[in-house]
């Protein structure tokens, strides 16, 4: 029996290795997911009336869709816009009529009609790091840190419409879409709740979801992109190698396509052929993000830079491959240091106890054992990939990583404690992301890496930066949560569970 009330959360992301070269199925991305998490909210019988579906996000001024659902010919469900709607959302339309058409094609259309017969009251809302919450803490005349954010209410309302609001680069389209389809596959009863367990990570309902939402959001993009943030929507941080695009092609329609879509997004389906590979941050260490207020146009930047390797190609592939080997021997050197933790958790422990005050450069002169030499690898790795990254921005025209930010990742990663950093997925101005040394104490007297970076970046004056409060999240992907356990914040955004 479906849920009365259904609510599925989607992290966001964050690239830390492998921009551009992402795009190829030939190179993996190292990719985190984020704690900022979006939720849907889905609940049957509803004052949006029956054969109605309603969304809101009532977190953007008129933000608010009503789609009429009724029986087509040959038992399709066929939606349409309410004529009341004051605007479209293209992402959440083609979710609803997609997964709608599938759940048809699956569990047929009298047992999906039952479902949709009573009214459908959808609500979709993400964690502030999403958007820029500059404007909330001047309104509070709080400081730019990690502890003023928990200071703002949880699911803020941005006073600005969808179309205007600042985001932060985290993958909201990804992790909403991600959390849309999920919440809907397991409302019709498409997939079972069970499928998004934390222990069942890989099975046949995710990896359903996730064909269908990378599908969703390709359509609603207009383009088949690399997929990297709707995959660690669905599984978590991972080692990405992307899905050949042709599998998709002949759905990439906007009209409802005529031959059915389970044979394409099936899991059995051979042509889906990603890699995902779990992996985690070492223990003891903490990712930091910041939005740098000098945003950049990502598609743009992407353009710039494959029209290069074309016209370029042997130049851009040696550069590449390059890369390709610096990124993985990046993460296989973090992946090393998250054994070393669980095997010989002394020597890790004394390592990162050493390492937490000392800047880079003093590193080498300290006790040394295998741990600290895989930090010492892990720094300089990330530098490495940070050079030859601005390379790749030199040789394109394209600021990957602007001088500014240059300047700015220089300064933090000399601070004690700080292993490395870089800008993340397709770089440009509007972040950093740095991997600290983070330990529940600190020796007396000694600052945290944490406060010497906030501190960097509160002084900082070339640009405005605004620390994020998302940390990795160790709770994997896309999950089930329990609406009882949500009452606060459901109430908050006017929802009673």
């Amino acid at each position: 029996m479906t849920p009365q009330v259904t609510v599925i959360s989607a992290p966001g992301k964050v690239l830390l290795a492998g921009g551009y070269l992402v795009l190829d199925p030939k190179y993996s991305g190292v990719v985190v997911a984020t704690s900022s998490r979006f939720y849907t909210i889905i609940r049957s019988s509803t004052s949006a009336g029956e054969n109605r579906i309603k969304v809101t996000s009532p977190q953007f001024l008129g933000a608010a869709w009503i789609y009429d659902v009724e029986i087509g010919p040959q038992g399709f469900l066929l939606m349409k816009p309410s004529l009341s709607n004051t605007s479209k959302n293209k992402f959440i339309q083609l979710a609803l009529e997609r997964v709608l058409m599938l759940a048809v094609e699956l569990k047929g259309s009298d047992a999906v009609w039952e479902l949709i017969k009573p009214g459908v009251d959808i609500t979709i809302a993400g964690d502030n790091d999403f958007y820029s919450q500059r404007a909330q803490l001047e309104a509070s005349r709080l400081p730019s840190t990690i502890d003023s954010l928990s200071l703002i209410p949880r699911f803020a309302p941005t006073n600005t419409t969808l179309g205007d609001v600042h985001k932060t680069g985290l993958g909201s389209s990804a992790a909403l879409i991600t959390s849309l389809v999920c919440a809907l596959l397991i409302h019709l009863s498409v997939i079972t709740a069970e499928s998004l367990s934390e222990a069942n990570v890989i099975n046949e309902g995710r990896a359903l979801a996730h064909n269908v939402a990378q599908y969703i959001h390709c359509l609603a993009q207009g383009k088949v992109g690399s997929g990297f943030d709707v995959s660690s929507a669905t599984f978590g941080s991972q080692l990405y190698k992307r899905f050949d695009p042709e599998v998709i092609q002949a759905l990439m329609v906007d009209e409802l396509p005529s031959s059915p879509l389970y044979p394409i997004l099936s899991p059995s389906n051979a042509a889906w052929n990603h890699q995902v590979n779990s992996f985690q941050l070492p223990p003891m260490t903490r990712l930091m993000l910041a939005d740098v207020d000098a945003g950049s146009d990502t598609p743009s930047l992407v353009g710039k830079v494959l029209a290069w390797r074309k016209a370029h190609a042997q130049q851009a592939r040696f550069l590449w491959d390059e890369l390709a080997s610096l990124n993985d021997s990046f993460a296989a050197t973090l992946l090393e240091l998250g054994s070393l933790a669980i095997n010989e958790p002394e020597t890790y422990s004394a390592a990162v106890s050493t390492l937490r005050s000392l800047p880079h450069d003093q590193w080498g002169a300290s006790k040394h054992n295998d741990a600290t030499g895989k930090f010492i690898k892990t720094h300089k790795l990330s530098e490495e990939i940070r050079s030859k990254m601005r390379e790749m921005g030199n040789l394109s025209g394209v600021p990957i990583e602007p001088s500014e930010q240059t300047r700015l990742l220089d300064a933090c990663v000399s601070e004690p404690g700080v292993i490395g950093g870089g800008v993340p997925g397709a770089g440009g101005y509007d972040a950093v992301w740095l991997l600290v040394f983070d330990t529940p104490t600190m020796p007396e007297g000694v600052i945290s890496p944490l406060t010497r970076v906030e501190t960097v970046w509160a002084n900082w004056k070339e640009m405005n930066v605004s620390p994020l409060s998302s940390t990795e999240s160790l709770e994997r992907g896309a999950r089930v949560e329990d609406p009882s356990t949500l009452e606060s914040w459901l109430n908050q955004i006017s929802l009673k569970a």
